[in-house]
């Protein structure tokens, strides 16, 4: 039985201690898969954008060279501080690793030793069944006579560029976290007045905003049908908000099953089942609020069970205005059950703990 990592990066390589000579510890094995020998199969679309192999991008079955393919990328990183792919643009960087396009620029590499760019290059190896393995590369001169192959000149230039490029790292980070925990999901502009279709539609006042923790917004790629099917959930919960805050009960019925159960603080702990229910908060509550709600989705974590059905949970922040005028924050903690039929997806389920409905105070 072998193990692939199938997320080896620089971010993941640890040493023990800061002590000269201290033991490097290999770090997050949550993409990591065993494998019985030479096994190669589809095991899914993982890994991170800079370091992922060929094979993985072509979608062809894939082994353990993917992880010998990254050990190249890191190595010519830690050689010269910068990557072998990088393009702002995910497709073009992409079509650059599937192409093997890449070269040893001057000046940087004027001075690495012709034996670690053989390493590299047996590493970078299109072809991942001519690929060097992990003990052929141990093997490799580069490695096994070190001590009169390898330069031991201080690299100086390749310290500062590593500096570079871990603040970029760390910056591109920053920004990708900042932009999950600022965008806006606002449902439907207006929602019809039940009194007739020619009277004026009252305006929407309410938004969902989602926001992840800075671990959710790792550049970690997770299979793509899984992430598709994430994203669906999302964006039902969140219509789903959006139709409670708005007061749309047609709406609401759409995405619940006829016979939805659901434990919540408005039912003093007792399970309740069907619409009947709800239908007296949207008739005499939610659909005569006219004052702006606004939601925030926190850390929403995705379970799906199948290809039909799904779990998600998370923090849910109300903020809203009172009957005196002052704005009121309420926070639950949710969790919903989604089946999928005739291709929507529907509640089943829902759990969520905390205070009565906020707008209801």
């Amino acid at each position: 039985m072998g193990v692939v990592h199938r997320d080896l990066k620089p971010e993941n390589l640890l040493l023990a201690s800061k002590s000269k000579g201290a033991a490097v510890k290999l770090a997050d094995f949550g993409l990591a898969i065993e494998v019985e020998g030479d096994q190669q199969a589809w095991f899914g679309f993982a890994g991170t954008p800079g370091y992922l192999s060929p094979e993985v991008l072509r979608k062809d079955p894939y082994g353990k060279a993917v992880d010998l393919w990254a050990c190249g990328v890191i190595l010519y990183i830690l050689l010269v501080g910068y990557p072998p792919f990088w393009d702002e643009d995910q497709h073009r960087l992409y079509q650059q690793i599937k192409a093997g396009a890449y070269d040893f620029p001057s000046p940087e590499w004027d001075t690495v030793t012709p034996e670690a760019k053989d390493l590299i290059n047996k590493m970078l190896t299109i072809n991942p069944a001519k690929r060097i393995t992990a003990s052929e590369a141990l093997k490799h001169p580069w490695i096994s006579h070190r001590s009169t192959v390898a330069s031991c000149m201080h690299r100086q230039e390749t310290v500062e560029c590593l500096k570079k490029f871990n603040a970029r790292r760390k910056l591109k980070g920053a920004i990708l976290t900042t932009m999950l925990a600022t965008r806006n999901f606002t449902g439907p502009k207006s929602v019809p007045n039940k009194k007739g279709d020619g009277v004026k539609k009252r305006k929407s006042s309410s938004s969902v905003q989602l926001m992840e923790s800075s671990e959710s917004s790792n550049t970690t790629i997770e299979d793509e049908d899984t992430r598709v099917k994430k994203q669906e959930i999302i964006r039902a919960t969140e219509q789903l908000i959006e139709a409670i805050s708005n007061g749309d009960f047609e709406s609401y019925t759409k995405m619940c099953d006829p016979s939805v159960t659901a434990f919540e603080p408005e039912a003093l702990g007792n399970l309740v089942e069907g619409l009947d229910f709800h239908r007296f908060y949207f008739e005499n509550l939610w659909s005569k609020n006219s004052k702006p709600v606004h939601t925030t989705i926190l850390n929403p974590h995705i379970h799906l069970v199948g290809d039909e059905a799904a779990c998600i949970a998370y923090i849910r922040i109300t903020q809203y205005i009172d009957t005196n005028g002052m704005p009121r924050t309420a926070q639950s903690e949710e969790s919903r059950i989604w089946h999928r039929r005739d291709g929507k997806w529907q509640i089943v389920h829902f759990h969520r703990s905390g205070a009565p409905s906020a707008i209801a105070k």
